[in-house]
């Protein structure tokens, strides 16, 4: 693997790393903090805060990357990434955990900068084999992230955040002496229209055909920010799990959804077809999330794991799907919308599971996933009602 390579996917790697680090650990730093035992309203503020600076700062850094050179912007975002974990490792307050979780999002925003350099150095015919390897370095940070913030959180709950600023601070040193700029830098302005994160929505409203794929891509991501949202709550609250227990169970979860996404989504739909793969992981993630709302030790959530990553094959099939809907020459404008969706769910949709888990901690903390279970039910019939005719451009002659 050349230079850059190494560096970037070490990019995306400590990117992952420092998205999952914090949700072990974030439940005890929010107590102690501010002196309060059910933190679930800031836990939720806090993850839509971070998304919605994501959401925002992407398109800018996207488009300063173009006019200014990949390599200066991405160690700018280094640079201000192993600031910010510092920043994050003395926090004290409320306010400076939300400035500190504000900038984090800014600067884990330059993951759109970092697909943009890996596209400038890869021929078209490596393209995939490289995004697939993107998409693999990003599973592998995720996967350590929550077992490293919560082992080091046992010890200490700013010890995360210090390893994490370590790592970064390696990384910008990687990056300062070994990665060369990928492109010649434009010297054309900034279309200011273009950094609007809304723009691409517009489109869907043009093509009223396309609404009900987006609004199951939105439903779909909806249901996975429950668990970064409110996982690590319900864990301490149902099993008195410590933070390395969090992180364990986050990352056997990460392993096996992972695993199934690797795996089984190519033959599944060439047995079942899309719909139906769609639907069978819905069904699966479905009956694991019963199981969790109504378990009462710990192993048993490690036990539905297998069936809990049956529900990884749906989103390839959906996302293959969706391809389906448009013609080449509107693929581009498709991802964009699709992104959109995805963002806006992960902003929104902490607040609405946080907020409810707020309300149902006393009583009975695993009615989250019952929620869950309700928003999946509400995609069936969007996928059952969504047309799959060929369309006519795929047809070919005579069709």
């Amino acid at each position: 693997m050349n230079k850059p390579l190494f560096i970037i996917f070490a990019t995306i790697v400590l990117d992952a790393v420092g998205i999952g680090l914090i949700f072990p650990i974030l439940p005890a730093l929010l107590r102690d903090v501010t002196h309060a035992d059910n933190v679930a309203s800031y836990i939720g503020i806090l993850t839509a805060l971070y998304a919605l600076m994501q959401f925002v700062c992407a398109p800018v850094l996207g488009s300063l990357s173009d006019r200014l050179g990949r390599r200066p912007v991405l160690l700018v975002s280094l640079a201000g990434a192993a600031v910010n974990y510092v920043f994050l490792a003395s926090a004290n307050s409320l306010w400076m955990l939300l400035l500190g979780r504000a900038i984090a999002g800014l600067t884990s925003a330059n993951l759109s900068v970092a697909t943009a350099y890996l596209t400038d150095i890869s021929p078209e015919d490596k393209r995939a084999r490289r995004f697939g390897l993107f998409n693999a370095m990003f599973g592998i940070g995720f996967i350590v992230g929550p077992v490293l913030g919560g082992a080091l959180g046992d010890y200490g709950l700013r010890l995360p955040f210090i390893a994490a600023a370590v790592l970064n601070g390696c990384n910008l040193l990687l990056a300062f002496f070994l990665l060369p700029e990928s492109r010649t830098p434009s010297r054309e302005k900034i279309d200011l229209a273009s950094l609007n994160p809304l723009r691409p929505l517009r489109w869907v409203l043009s093509a009223k055909s396309l609404l009900p794929i987006t609004a199951i891509f939105f439903i779909f991501s909806a249901t996975g920010e429950v668990y970064g949202t409110c996982w690590a709550l319900w864990g301490s609250d149902t099993f008195h799990w410590s933070g390395l227990g969090i992180g364990l169970s986050l990352g056997a979860f990460g392993v096996c959804q992972t695993l199934a996404q690797a795996f089984l989504p190519g033959p599944a739909v060439r047995l079942l077809g899309e719909r139906a793969t769609i639907l069978t992981g819905v069904a699966g993630a479905c009956v694991a999330l019963v199981v969790m709302a109504f378990a009462t030790q710990g192993w048993m959530i490690f036990a539905i794991m297998p069936v809990f990553a049956l529900g990884g094959i749906g989103a390839p099939a959906l996302q293959s799907l969706a391809t389906r809907q448009v013609d080449e020459s509107q693929q581009g404008q498709l991802q964009g919308v699709l992104a959109s969706a995805v963002s806006l769910a992960s902003i929104i949709c902490p607040l609405a599971f946080s907020s409810f888990y707020y309300l149902v901690r006393e009583q009975w903390p695993g009615a989250i996933w019952l929620s869950t279970v309700v928003v999946y039910a509400i995609m069936v019939p969007l996928v059952l009602g969504l047309r799959f005719e060929t369309p006519s451009w795929r047809a070919g002659p005579g069709a």
